[in-house]
């Protein structure tokens, strides 16, 4: 054989190289757009014209139809049409929102996903605004969960490519020195609460970068169908600083800034500029925290707190949720207050927050602090959270980290409810089945040592359904139907068959941030509060448990049935504004005051009745 023959036939000297490694180099090193350039210098946007937009009196025509906010849809009157030139442009026919309503649950009801429905809802918004809020007010327990928990966590994992116009403001730190233009770049005039976020921690979802505005989207609608605040006084923000998730950065088609999140001091400092343009620009908006990392949403709050009108609904508004669902539980458990010991399996933001919030539910018994927050152990992935664990504590796990536990470390949560002996369970590790049957049985058997009568409390509360730390229909089977429950995501109501085939049905409790986010909101923004309390984040929380009324008593429930979220914002909303009263935060005329004080309740209430959103025909 010649030499050209053998080096024909010898193997082809590109089966060595990793061709797909290449390519996806190239790939990558394609989308890197920012690869090269000065990352450290910003310049300032020059807009050199203002926005002129037309005043509802003045539209006609598809002016109208094509705002959202001014469109009815088939309830324009006949005289209406004619005024708007509307005639033609619609069907030769009048409806109320009641039909229209009824077409739309038809066509929603059609979709084959709930990702399909949460995008025909999108697009309803986007074309009648009463429409889509009458359509969520009255339809709240199969509406809710789509635009917002569970639902909007899938959405925001695909946002990049379900986008199809914009809904929020999107602001990019390579564009911080134009914050206040951004900011004024809204179409809607002095809105009274944003909610923003910069995507660090969705839901239990991590890092999604910009594709977490769909968290203050669909936050902001809740505020709207659950407490009346008007849609056109809300603005939903993400602030983009770069994403850790390696999945959008090799996303062609993600829409946020491709490149590694900047470090934490940077984005502290953006996020200063980004409040304090935000005062500059709207002095009396609301603006809420929403899923930001652990350690900067506690940083955050801490730092703003007491010079800005703001909180975090993560760390104080699921702190207030779960508290009034433990004061309900509590009453109905058997187990005396002093005889209370608590779990918490997850110590990141919201498990912190919440303990905080329960600790001072103790100590507005009589307590010391001290004393209360020893009915406290916190777990985290490495075990019980101790001061001698050997590891370095996040600055929030320290307030709770143990000091009696005499060298011995817990490392697993069956250890941790062996050795505590607790009374309550709760969950909040993002963690799909942490709560096994064993460790469900074993809280069972904790309680019911302690005497006849006595129930377990069990509060799995992760977000979505595929994160619950375990189901309603495990808990109730593990507990033979004796847990009080409450979790973070929705479950349906369980019948179970029993002797001589009787059959009982066991209701589950959803301990929704929206019993109370909407409310405190509402009542910072018409008490005109300066800064938003402790008191009254914790009024918030006694008022939501005490909303209840008979017939959810009689079933043995702890938060009110969505249903009635409404009427329990407003409760939420007039306790809160008496709280900002008596803080002496709240800006309002000493006489409007002096006046409630005089008639009470039923002058606030209507007050608060007559100030929020309701979409009529």
């Amino acid at each position: 054989m010649s030499i050209s023959s053998r080096r024909i036939s010898a193997a082809n000297p590109m089966s060595t190289v990793d061709i797909a490694s290449i390519e996806e180099s190239m790939k990558m090193a394609n989308l890197d757009t920012l690869r090269g350039y000065a990352q450290d210098h910003y310049g300032e946007v020059q807009q050199y014209a203002t926005t002129e937009y037309i005043s509802e009196s003045q539209a006609l025509g598809y002016q109208v139809l094509r705002e959202p906010m001014w469109n009815k849809g088939l309830s324009f009157t006949p005289e209406q049409r004619v005024s708007k030139n509307l005639t033609g442009l619609l069907p030769h026919v009048m409806e109320g929102l009641e039909k229209q309503c009824e077409r739309a649950l038809k066509m929603i009801r059609s979709r084959p996903s709930n990702v399909d429905k949460y995008l025909y809802l999108s697009n309803l918004k986007d074309q009648n605004v009463d429409l889509f809020y009458r359509l969520l007010i009255d339809n709240a327990r199969e509406m809710m969960p789509l635009v917002y928990t569970p639902t909007i966590g899938d959405v925001c994992l695909q946002y990049s490519t379900l986008y199809t116009r914009p809904e929020a403001l999107y602001i990019s730190i390579k564009q911080r020195k134009s914050i206040k233009t951004i900011l004024r770049n809204w179409p809607y005039p002095n809105p009274e609460i944003c909610v923003v976020t910069d995507g660090s921690r969705i839901l239990g979802l991590g890092d999604l970068g910009v594709n977490g505005v769909g968290i203050p989207i669909g936050k902001l609608a809740l505020y709207t169908a659950a407490a009346g605040i008007h849609p056109n006084k809300t603005l939903p923000i993400v602030l983009d600083c770069g994403t850790a998730n390696e999945d959008n950065l090799k996303d062609p088609l993600y829409l946020g800034l491709r490149s590694k999140r900047v470090p934490v001091s940077e984005q502290q400092d953006f996020m200063d500029e980004f409040m304090q343009a935000a005062r500059e620009v709207y002095p009396d908006m609301v603006v809420q925290f929403e899923d930001f990392e652990s350690e900067k949403a506690f940083n955050y709050l801490d730092r703003y707190r007491n010079n800005y009108r703001c909180f975090n609904d993560d760390i104080q508004g699921t702190g207030a949720v779960v508290l009034a669902g433990y004061i309900g539980a509590v009453n109905l458990s058997g187990v005396p207050i002093e005889e209370q010991r608590l779990v918490f399996m997850g110590a990141g933001s919201a498990g912190v927050g919440v303990a905080k919030q329960l600790v001072e539910y103790y100590t507005r018994r009589g307590l010391s602090e001290q004393a209360a927050r020893d009915k406290f152990w916190l777990v985290d992935t490495k075990g019980l959270v101790t001061k001698d664990r050997g590891d370095k504590l996040a600055e929030h796990k320290k307030y709770f980290a143990r000091t009696d536990n005499n060298g011995h470390q817990f490392r697993t949560l069956e250890e941790v409810i062996e050795y505590v002996k607790p009374t309550a369970l709760i969950g909040l590790t993002a963690t799909f089945g942490v709560f096994t049957e064993s460790v469900v049985r074993a809280l069972k058997a904790s309680v019911e040592a302690g005497g006849l009568g006595r129930r377990p409390i069990l509060f799995p509360l992760s977000n979505p359904l595929t994160k619950a730390e375990c189901t309603f229909e495990q808990a109730v089977n593990w507990t033979e139907g004796t847990v009080i429950f409450a979790s973070g995501s929705p479950f349906s109501p369980l019948t179970v068959k029993s002797a001589g085939d009787h059959a009982i049905t066991y209701h589950p409790n959803q301990g929704n941030n929206v019993y109370v986010f909407p409310g405190i909101g509402l009542g910072a923004i018409l008490a005109k509060a300066s800064r938003i309390t402790d008191d009254m984040i914790y009024t918030a929380a006694d008022a939501l448990a005490g909303s209840l009324n008979a017939s959810e008593i009689h079933q043995g429930l702890i938060y009110p049935r969505i249903e009635r979220v409404r009427d329990a914002s407003i409760i939420v909303a007039r306790e809160v504004m008496k709280a900002a009263r008596r803080d002496g935060v709240s800006e309002l005329p000493e006489e409007q005051w002096i006046e409630w004080e005089e008639w009470g309740d039923v002058a606030l209430t209507k007050y608060i009745k007559d100030s929020i959103y309701d979409p009529k025909c």
